[in-house]
């Protein structure tokens, strides 16, 4: 769940990482020990309301210069609570520690140790007629206004950085800008929970990461400490596909799990279409009056806050001419340029260590211009890894100027070419179908685990491929490169014996038979003795399926997402949709896959295939469907793909 920020999965693992914790290796030099060099205070700052903000600022021994603050306004907690309690680590890179920053960790409203009420995603509020119209801008503008003027050693200035949940309050909090905010980094922000962030995809419900989201995050009465660790929600398996299903509808989960209901929770799967609730929470067309330079950074793999940066940057650089913003997307998981080494991701490997190229020659510079006066960072507007080739590329807008579309079409028997069909005899059967069953769905990955697991994204697709419930369609071997860059667009003529259906769609990049396979056993030797014990099965990379982008669409959302509609069973439609940007490098020799599948579970929620209130789904409402997808003259299905020349 992109709002959790701290919680980090690792295939099945449950990982629990502190908000500044970058890896590091085992031969490193002794890590740098914050409390030797900073000095920590705690404060409640007082907003124009009178509620109080609860802050730690962590401020530099060193007082023969001045310094920025350094602000990440947080839902999660600021512990550990008590002056003489330190955070291991602070700011978003051992960098930073070493440069000299102030600090600033806050409580955002309603959480923790801070005053006021806390509210989901709180929107943000154009016209302020009176000091009860707060948001996270003015708590932003009136805790900025309280550090100058009552923290000793400042020079000024003041960032603001943040992932995730963070993120989300990062870009909040830059809208009408305070004047000595210099510098800001949203970083996989929240954007619109409905399109393409947490909540929902393509109209589908997000319904493992959420589960597991709300489990822990809840509405609290304050001020409350934060607990010392988060609280783990025990599924008494791992086997998350049977978990899941086992609930049956949605609105059973609850009662059957024992705990309290969740009004977080039921905001979430209850506002089920694009309404009035999403869009006041949509914080795109708010960003205006942005007067600082901001860099907003994402992960081509981030399963949770995908979308948010594409959105958060396009809206900025709309709307607020004259500005430096930039945006910055490598090959990361959620949140990953901030700890990981970002060398590879499951069996993905990219070739060297993108998250510490991120961290020295992107981030910190980036802050240290704009927060210190230092050297021009000479940072381009649009910094982003190209997976397949694994190089940085500069583009001076994004997506790039220069990338044409072009459309693959499906064919007979699995083709896949950039010839359109043709064929228009309408007596010739030119349509493949599955019968897809929401009681037998299609998993996502495949092996069992109860979170959203990292490394889905970049997953081998063969066990997908070889389903009756999945259609597969492939290029021949690739006689050049083919780069894409830019958003991956799919154009389909369905049809289906059902009233609802939801359609996946994902394009692969397929390994050719003589890739490289480094973990490749030797030559059987007849002579040698035989093994111990039967080894375990080895990913075997040559025809490696790796997932460069998949997305769901839930067909009842097909004209509109505020007011769907069911189908006509056996009627040919249409449905169009986008799915977020890519930057990848089809290598020459390798194959294009796409695949198309009606579910994708648990990651997303089952659709049952009756147009009903899905929420409320009754056992009886989930039923088998053939879907169709046309591939005819008239009825060309395909994906169009922004391929540079």
């Amino acid at each position: 769940m992109g709002r959790q920020a701290a919680w980090w999965i690792a295939s099945s693992v449950f990982i629990l990482i502190p908000a500044g914790l970058v890896g590091t290796a085992t031969d490193s030099p002794p890590e740098f020990n914050v409390k030797e060099h900073y000095t920590k205070y705690e404060y409640r700052i007082p907003m124009r309301d009178g509620k109080r903000l609860f802050t730690s600022i962590y401020v530099p021994k060193d007082a023969s210069r001045s310094y920025p603050f350094l602000i990440d306004r947080t839902p999660y907690s600021v512990r550990p609570y008590g002056a003489d309690q330190y955070k291991k680590y602070i700011g978003p890179s051992e960098e930073f520690e070493k440069s000299g920053y102030i600090f600033v960790y806050q409580d955002v409203r309603g959480r923790y140790m801070s005053e006021g009420e806390f509210i989901e995603m709180r929107p943000h509020i154009d016209n302020k007629k009176s000091a009860g119209d707060v948001d996270d801008s003015s708590d932003t503008y009136d805790t900025i206004e309280w550090l100058l003027k009552n923290v000793a050693n400042n020079n000024g200035r003041a960032g603001i950085w943040g992932i995730s949940y963070p993120g989300f309050f990062t870009s909040a909090s830059i809208i009408d800008s305070h004047p000595a905010l210099k510098a800001a980094s949203p970083q996989a922000p929240m954007t619109d929970l409905f399109m393409g962030d947490d909540a929902y995809h393509g109209g589908a419900f997000m319904l493992a990461a959420n589960f597991s989201f709300y489990t822990y995050f809840r509405l609290q009465p304050v001020p409350v400490p934060g607990e010392k660790t988060y609280p783990h929600f025990d599924y008494g398996t791992e086997d998350g596909y049977a978990y899941f299903l086992g609930f049956g509808s949605l609105s059973n989960i609850w009662p059957r799990i024992g705990q309290r209901p969740n009004p977080l929770w039921d905001d979430q799967m209850n506002h089920n279409t694009y309404d009035d609730y999403w869009k006041a929470r949509n914080l795109a067309p708010h960003m205006k009056n942005i007067r600082c330079a901001v860099l907003t950074v994402g992960g081509w793999f981030d399963a949770e806050d995908l979308q948010g940066p594409f959105s958060t940057f396009a809206s900025i650089e709309k709307n607020n001419p004259g500005i430096f913003n930039a945006i910055v997307e490598g090959p990361w998981v959620h949140g990953g340029w901030s700890r990981y080494l970002g060398h590879s991701l499951g069996s993905a490997d990219f070739a060297s260590n993108t998250g510490e190229y991120f961290r020295r020659q992107i981030q910190f510079p980036f802050f240290e211009q704009y927060l210190k006066g230092a050297a021009d960072a000479k940072l381009p507007k649009a910094s982003m890894f190209e997976t397949g080739t694994n190089v940085w590329r500069e583009y001076p807008v994004w997506p790039p100027k220069n990338a044409q579309p072009r459309t693959l079409y499906f064919g007979e028997n699995g083709r896949l070419s950039f010839d359109p069909p043709d064929k228009a005899d309408s007596s010739v059967a030119a349509y493949d179908e599955y019968v897809s069953d929401p009681n037998k769905p299609v998993p996502y990955i495949s092996y069992v685990s109860t979170f959203v697991t990292q490394e889905y994204m970049v997953a081998d697709q063969r066990f997908a491929s070889t389903r009756p419930d999945v259609l597969t369609y492939q290029t021949e071997p690739l006689e050049q490169d083919i780069t894409v860059a830019g958003p991956v667009s799919p154009r389909l003529f369905v049809a289906t014996t059902g009233t609802d259906s939801d359609f996946v769609v994902k394009l692969i990049d397929v390994d050719p038979p003589d890739f490289p396979d480094p973990d490749a056993p030797p030559p059987r030797d007849y002579d040698a003795p035989y093994p111990s014990d039967v080894k375990p099965p080895r990913i075997v990379m040559p025809g490696f399926q790796q997932l460069v982008r998949g997305e769901p669409f839930r067909g009842k959302f097909r004209r509109s997402f505020e007011k769907p509609e069911p189908f006509t069973p056996g009627k040919v439609e249409e449905i169009n949709f986008t799915m977020p940007d890519v930057n990848h490098t089809f290598r020459r020799g390798h194959r294009i896959m796409m695949q198309v599948q009606s579910s994708w579970f648990p990651l997303t929620d089952r659709n049952p295939q009756v147009f009903v209130n899905i929420p409320d789904a009754k056992p009886s409402d989930f039923q088998k469907a053939t879907e169709r997808i046309y591939r005819s003259t008239r009825q060309a299905s395909g994906i169009v793909l922004s391929i540079l020349p």
